[in-house]
Protein backbone atom coordinates (compact mmCIF):
# COMPACT_ATOMS: atom_id res chain seq x y z
CA UNK A 1 0.00 0.00 0.00
CA UNK A 2 1.22 3.32 -0.34
CA UNK A 3 0.05 7.27 -0.12
CA UNK A 4 -3.96 7.18 0.58
CA UNK A 5 -3.46 3.22 0.93
CA UNK A 6 -1.72 3.35 3.92
CA UNK A 7 -3.04 4.37 6.86
CA UNK A 8 -0.11 6.12 9.21
CA UNK A 9 -0.09 3.24 12.09
CA UNK A 10 3.18 2.19 12.68
CA UNK A 11 3.93 -1.55 11.14
CA UNK A 12 5.74 -3.51 14.23
CA UNK A 13 4.27 -7.50 13.71
CA UNK A 14 5.32 -9.41 10.50
CA UNK A 15 2.23 -11.02 8.91
CA UNK A 16 1.09 -12.09 5.91
CA UNK A 17 -1.52 -9.39 4.70
CA UNK A 18 -1.76 -5.58 5.41
CA UNK A 19 -4.77 -6.05 7.52
CA UNK A 20 -3.16 -8.72 10.00
CA UNK A 21 -0.10 -7.29 10.48
CA UNK A 22 -1.49 -3.70 11.77
CA UNK A 23 -1.20 -3.32 15.58
CA UNK A 24 -4.72 -2.04 15.77
CA UNK A 25 -5.86 -5.52 14.63
CA UNK A 26 -3.16 -7.81 16.60
CA UNK A 27 -3.91 -5.68 19.77
CA UNK A 28 -7.71 -6.31 19.80
CA UNK A 29 -7.33 -10.03 19.15
CA UNK A 30 -4.52 -10.21 22.11
CA UNK A 31 -6.79 -8.21 24.45
CA UNK A 32 -10.08 -10.36 22.80
CA UNK A 33 -8.52 -13.80 23.59
CA UNK A 34 -7.66 -12.70 27.28
CA UNK A 35 -10.82 -11.59 27.46
CA UNK A 36 -13.21 -13.81 26.03
CA UNK A 37 -10.83 -17.52 25.70
CA UNK A 38 -9.84 -18.42 29.01
CA UNK A 39 -11.79 -19.72 31.87
CA UNK A 40 -15.93 -18.74 32.26
CA UNK A 41 -15.66 -16.78 29.20
CA UNK A 42 -14.61 -19.46 27.39
CA UNK A 43 -17.04 -21.97 28.57
CA UNK A 44 -19.68 -19.36 27.91
CA UNK A 45 -18.51 -18.85 24.42
CA UNK A 46 -18.26 -22.65 23.78
CA UNK A 47 -21.95 -23.42 25.23
CA UNK A 48 -23.56 -20.36 23.22
CA UNK A 49 -21.61 -21.48 20.12
CA UNK A 50 -24.27 -23.14 17.74
CA UNK A 51 -23.10 -26.91 16.55
CA UNK A 52 -22.47 -26.32 13.60
CA UNK A 53 -20.03 -23.55 13.93
CA UNK A 54 -18.17 -25.96 16.78
CA UNK A 55 -18.25 -28.57 14.03
CA UNK A 56 -16.53 -26.93 11.54
CA UNK A 57 -14.31 -26.13 14.09
CA UNK A 58 -14.74 -22.21 14.66
CA UNK A 59 -13.02 -21.55 18.29
CA UNK A 60 -12.48 -18.38 20.64
CA UNK A 61 -9.45 -17.24 18.98
CA UNK A 62 -11.16 -17.67 15.45
CA UNK A 63 -14.07 -15.65 16.56
CA UNK A 64 -11.67 -12.97 17.88
CA UNK A 65 -9.75 -12.93 14.60
CA UNK A 66 -13.09 -12.37 12.49
CA UNK A 67 -14.34 -9.76 14.96
CA UNK A 68 -11.39 -7.82 15.36
CA UNK A 69 -11.28 -7.84 11.09
CA UNK A 70 -14.36 -5.75 10.83
CA UNK A 71 -13.13 -3.56 13.82
CA UNK A 72 -10.13 -2.71 11.50
CA UNK A 73 -12.30 -2.42 7.98
CA UNK A 74 -14.12 0.49 9.59
CA UNK A 75 -11.15 2.15 10.97
CA UNK A 76 -9.91 2.07 7.36
CA UNK A 77 -13.16 3.07 5.52
CA UNK A 78 -13.30 5.84 8.00
CA UNK A 79 -10.10 7.31 7.62
CA UNK A 80 -10.74 6.95 3.58
CA UNK A 81 -7.92 3.95 2.92
CA UNK A 82 -8.47 0.91 1.12
CA UNK A 83 -10.18 -2.11 2.55
CA UNK A 84 -7.00 -4.39 3.40
CA UNK A 85 -6.63 -8.04 2.95
CA UNK A 86 -6.61 -10.16 6.33
CA UNK A 87 -4.33 -13.31 6.26
CA UNK A 88 -3.74 -13.44 1.83
CA UNK A 89 -7.82 -13.00 1.67
CA UNK A 90 -10.22 -10.03 1.37
CA UNK A 91 -12.57 -10.14 4.21
CA UNK A 92 -15.74 -11.63 3.69
CA UNK A 93 -19.24 -11.50 5.81
CA UNK A 94 -19.47 -15.06 7.17
CA UNK A 95 -22.80 -16.68 6.59
CA UNK A 96 -23.32 -19.60 9.50
CA UNK A 97 -20.49 -21.75 9.40
CA UNK A 98 -19.09 -20.43 5.75
CA UNK A 99 -16.60 -18.02 5.85
CA UNK A 100 -16.87 -17.35 1.97
CA UNK A 101 -20.41 -17.62 1.16
CA UNK A 102 -20.33 -16.91 -2.94
CA UNK A 103 -17.20 -19.23 -3.51
CA UNK A 104 -18.62 -22.10 -1.30
CA UNK A 105 -21.86 -21.80 -3.07
CA UNK A 106 -21.09 -21.79 -6.54
CA UNK A 107 -18.26 -25.00 -5.74
CA UNK A 108 -21.03 -26.60 -4.65
CA UNK A 109 -23.49 -25.80 -7.50
CA UNK A 110 -20.23 -27.02 -9.82
CA UNK A 111 -20.26 -30.07 -8.53
CA UNK A 112 -23.70 -30.79 -8.80
CA UNK A 113 -23.51 -30.06 -12.30
CA UNK A 114 -20.94 -32.11 -12.77
CA UNK A 115 -22.77 -34.97 -10.47
CA UNK A 116 -25.48 -34.27 -12.77
CA UNK A 117 -23.65 -34.46 -16.05
CA UNK A 118 -21.86 -37.88 -14.60
CA UNK A 119 -25.16 -39.30 -14.18
CA UNK A 120 -26.70 -38.47 -17.53
CA UNK A 121 -23.11 -39.37 -19.26
CA UNK A 122 -23.71 -42.69 -17.43
CA UNK A 123 -27.13 -43.47 -18.97
CA UNK A 124 -26.26 -42.61 -22.17
CA UNK A 125 -23.78 -43.78 -23.14
CA UNK A 126 -22.96 -47.68 -22.76
CA UNK A 127 -20.29 -49.48 -20.90
CA UNK A 128 -18.72 -50.72 -23.98
CA UNK A 129 -17.55 -47.26 -25.28
CA UNK A 130 -13.51 -46.73 -25.37
CA UNK A 131 -13.69 -43.81 -23.11
CA UNK A 132 -16.37 -44.51 -20.89
CA UNK A 133 -13.98 -45.65 -17.78
CA UNK A 134 -11.49 -42.96 -17.99
CA UNK A 135 -14.53 -40.21 -18.34
CA UNK A 136 -15.79 -41.67 -15.38
CA UNK A 137 -12.29 -41.88 -13.73
CA UNK A 138 -12.31 -38.22 -14.83
CA UNK A 139 -15.29 -37.31 -13.30
CA UNK A 140 -15.07 -38.56 -10.18
CA UNK A 141 -11.75 -36.89 -9.97
CA UNK A 142 -13.65 -33.75 -10.46
CA UNK A 143 -16.19 -34.38 -7.46
CA UNK A 144 -13.59 -35.01 -5.60
CA UNK A 145 -11.73 -31.20 -6.18
CA UNK A 146 -15.32 -29.44 -6.20
CA UNK A 147 -15.62 -31.16 -2.55
CA UNK A 148 -12.29 -29.66 -1.40
CA UNK A 149 -13.16 -26.80 -2.72
CA UNK A 150 -16.53 -26.65 -1.40
CA UNK A 151 -15.46 -27.48 2.55
CA UNK A 152 -12.43 -25.14 1.80
CA UNK A 153 -14.63 -21.97 1.43
CA UNK A 154 -16.73 -22.61 3.75
CA UNK A 155 -13.61 -23.25 6.64
CA UNK A 156 -10.34 -22.74 5.56
CA UNK A 157 -7.41 -24.39 7.36
CA UNK A 158 -4.53 -25.96 6.64
CA UNK A 159 -6.41 -28.79 6.07
CA UNK A 160 -8.35 -27.94 3.57
CA UNK A 161 -6.31 -25.46 1.87
CA UNK A 162 -3.79 -28.15 0.59
CA UNK A 163 -6.69 -30.52 -0.35
CA UNK A 164 -8.16 -27.67 -2.20
CA UNK A 165 -4.94 -26.95 -3.98
CA UNK A 166 -4.08 -30.04 -4.85
CA UNK A 167 -7.28 -31.89 -6.06
CA UNK A 168 -7.61 -28.72 -8.65
CA UNK A 169 -3.99 -30.15 -9.91
CA UNK A 170 -5.07 -33.70 -9.71
CA UNK A 171 -8.16 -32.31 -12.02
CA UNK A 172 -5.68 -30.33 -14.65
CA UNK A 173 -3.04 -33.32 -15.01
CA UNK A 174 -6.39 -35.75 -15.09
CA UNK A 175 -7.31 -33.73 -18.08
CA UNK A 176 -4.47 -33.72 -19.53
CA UNK A 177 -4.30 -37.79 -19.27
CA UNK A 178 -8.10 -38.12 -20.82
CA UNK A 179 -6.88 -36.20 -24.14
CA UNK A 180 -4.22 -38.42 -24.62
CA UNK A 181 -6.16 -41.27 -24.06
CA UNK A 182 -8.56 -39.85 -26.27
CA UNK A 183 -6.02 -38.59 -28.83
CA UNK A 184 -3.38 -41.06 -28.56
CA UNK A 185 -4.14 -43.65 -26.13
CA UNK A 186 -7.19 -45.61 -28.37
CA UNK A 187 -4.52 -46.13 -30.97
CA UNK A 188 -1.54 -46.45 -28.75
CA UNK A 189 -2.26 -47.49 -25.41
CA UNK A 190 1.06 -48.01 -24.36
CA UNK A 191 1.72 -43.96 -24.94
CA UNK A 192 -1.08 -43.21 -22.75
CA UNK A 193 0.58 -45.85 -20.24
CA UNK A 194 3.96 -43.82 -20.30
CA UNK A 195 2.12 -40.11 -19.86
CA UNK A 196 0.01 -41.68 -17.28
CA UNK A 197 2.92 -42.60 -15.02
CA UNK A 198 4.69 -39.39 -15.63
CA UNK A 199 1.94 -37.47 -14.88
CA UNK A 200 1.73 -39.16 -11.80
CA UNK A 201 5.13 -38.71 -10.75
CA UNK A 202 4.23 -34.88 -11.82
CA UNK A 203 1.71 -34.73 -9.18
CA UNK A 204 3.63 -36.41 -6.88
CA UNK A 205 6.43 -34.34 -7.08
CA UNK A 206 4.21 -31.33 -7.16
CA UNK A 207 2.67 -32.46 -3.50
CA UNK A 208 5.69 -33.18 -2.18
CA UNK A 209 7.43 -29.75 -2.79
CA UNK A 210 4.46 -27.97 -1.63
CA UNK A 211 4.34 -30.13 1.71
CA UNK A 212 7.84 -30.67 2.73
CA UNK A 213 10.09 -27.97 0.96
CA UNK A 214 7.79 -24.62 0.47
CA UNK A 215 3.78 -24.06 -0.33
CA UNK A 216 5.18 -21.26 -2.68
CA UNK A 217 1.97 -19.95 -4.43
CA UNK A 218 3.23 -18.47 -7.31
CA UNK A 219 4.98 -21.65 -7.95
CA UNK A 220 1.54 -23.72 -7.57
CA UNK A 221 -0.16 -20.86 -10.01
CA UNK A 222 2.82 -21.12 -12.37
CA UNK A 223 2.63 -25.04 -12.87
CA UNK A 224 -1.08 -25.21 -12.84
CA UNK A 225 -0.90 -22.24 -15.59
CA UNK A 226 1.90 -23.84 -17.28
CA UNK A 227 -0.13 -27.60 -17.51
CA UNK A 228 -3.21 -25.98 -18.13
CA UNK A 229 -1.89 -24.23 -21.79
CA UNK A 230 -0.66 -27.31 -22.13
CA UNK A 231 -4.13 -28.93 -22.22
CA UNK A 232 -5.45 -25.92 -24.40
CA UNK A 233 -2.98 -26.36 -26.98
CA UNK A 234 -3.42 -30.22 -27.39
CA UNK A 235 -7.02 -30.07 -27.45
CA UNK A 236 -7.19 -27.32 -29.48
CA UNK A 237 -5.03 -29.35 -31.79
CA UNK A 238 -7.03 -32.22 -31.81
CA UNK A 239 -10.45 -29.65 -32.80
CA UNK A 240 -8.73 -28.46 -35.71
CA UNK A 241 -7.62 -31.66 -36.80
CA UNK A 242 -11.04 -33.24 -36.91
CA UNK A 243 -12.73 -30.13 -37.78
CA UNK A 244 -14.05 -31.59 -41.09
CA UNK A 245 -14.79 -35.33 -40.18
CA UNK A 246 -16.78 -34.73 -36.09
CA UNK A 247 -19.63 -32.39 -36.47
CA UNK A 248 -19.75 -31.77 -32.74
CA UNK A 249 -16.01 -30.47 -32.11
CA UNK A 250 -16.42 -26.94 -31.87
CA UNK A 251 -18.01 -28.13 -27.97
CA UNK A 252 -14.72 -29.16 -26.98
CA UNK A 253 -12.91 -26.24 -28.74
CA UNK A 254 -15.51 -23.76 -26.94
CA UNK A 255 -15.09 -25.48 -23.50
CA UNK A 256 -11.31 -25.48 -23.11
CA UNK A 257 -11.41 -21.74 -24.68
CA UNK A 258 -14.08 -20.98 -21.99
CA UNK A 259 -12.12 -22.54 -18.96
CA UNK A 260 -9.05 -20.69 -20.23
CA UNK A 261 -10.92 -17.44 -20.55
CA UNK A 262 -12.87 -17.22 -17.50
CA UNK A 263 -9.73 -18.08 -15.20
CA UNK A 264 -8.59 -14.64 -16.52
CA UNK A 265 -11.84 -13.43 -14.02
CA UNK A 266 -8.98 -13.98 -11.28
CA UNK A 267 -7.35 -11.16 -12.58
CA UNK A 268 -9.47 -8.95 -11.27
CA UNK A 269 -8.89 -9.14 -7.79
CA UNK A 270 -11.65 -6.54 -5.68
CA UNK A 271 -12.41 -6.15 -2.44
CA UNK A 272 -15.70 -8.42 -2.15
CA UNK A 273 -19.25 -6.49 -3.20
CA UNK A 274 -21.32 -6.70 -0.18
CA UNK A 275 -18.55 -8.26 1.57
CA UNK A 276 -19.76 -12.00 -0.07
CA UNK A 277 -18.83 -11.80 -4.02
CA UNK A 278 -15.54 -11.13 -4.79
CA UNK A 279 -13.50 -12.13 -7.95
CA UNK A 280 -12.77 -15.82 -7.35
CA UNK A 281 -16.28 -16.62 -6.91
CA UNK A 282 -17.54 -14.52 -10.27
CA UNK A 283 -14.75 -16.95 -11.30
CA UNK A 284 -16.69 -20.14 -10.02
CA UNK A 285 -20.01 -19.28 -10.61
CA UNK A 286 -19.20 -18.64 -14.80
CA UNK A 287 -17.92 -22.14 -15.21
CA UNK A 288 -21.46 -24.01 -13.91
CA UNK A 289 -22.52 -23.58 -17.49
CA UNK A 290 -19.46 -25.46 -18.71
CA UNK A 291 -20.41 -28.67 -17.44
CA UNK A 292 -23.32 -28.97 -19.48
CA UNK A 293 -21.36 -28.70 -22.28
CA UNK A 294 -18.28 -30.72 -21.86
CA UNK A 295 -20.53 -33.65 -21.24
CA UNK A 296 -22.45 -33.19 -23.97
CA UNK A 297 -19.36 -33.35 -26.33
CA UNK A 298 -18.33 -35.92 -24.13
CA UNK A 299 -21.33 -38.19 -25.03
CA UNK A 300 -21.33 -37.18 -28.70
CA UNK A 301 -17.84 -38.22 -28.50
CA UNK A 302 -18.37 -41.38 -26.53
CA UNK A 303 -20.93 -42.52 -28.74
CA UNK A 304 -19.08 -41.91 -32.28
CA UNK A 305 -16.19 -44.02 -31.06
CA UNK A 306 -18.48 -46.74 -30.00
CA UNK A 307 -20.37 -46.63 -33.24
CA UNK A 308 -17.08 -46.45 -35.10
CA UNK A 309 -15.63 -49.61 -33.09
CA UNK A 310 -18.76 -51.37 -34.05
CA UNK A 311 -18.02 -50.48 -37.79
CA UNK A 312 -14.40 -51.83 -37.68
CA UNK A 313 -13.24 -48.00 -38.54
CA UNK A 314 -10.45 -46.09 -37.59
CA UNK A 315 -10.75 -43.74 -35.03
CA UNK A 316 -8.93 -40.17 -35.36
Amino acid sequence: MTGRDRPPWPQRYPASSQGDKEPVYRDCVKQCVRTNCTGARLRGFQSAQPQYMALTGWTCRDDCRYQCMWTTVGLYQAEGYRVPQFHGKWPFARFLCFEEPASALASLLNGLACLLMLLRYRSTVPRQSPMYHTINAFSLVSLNAWFWSTVFHTRDTYLTEKMDYFCATAVILYSIYLCCVRTLGLRRPGVSSMVGVLLILAFTSHVSYLTFVSFDYGYNMAANATIGMVNLLWWLCWCWQNRRTLPYWWKCGLVVMLLHGLALLELLDFPPMLWILDAHAVWHLSTIPVHFLFYSFLIDDSLYLLNTEKMGVKVE
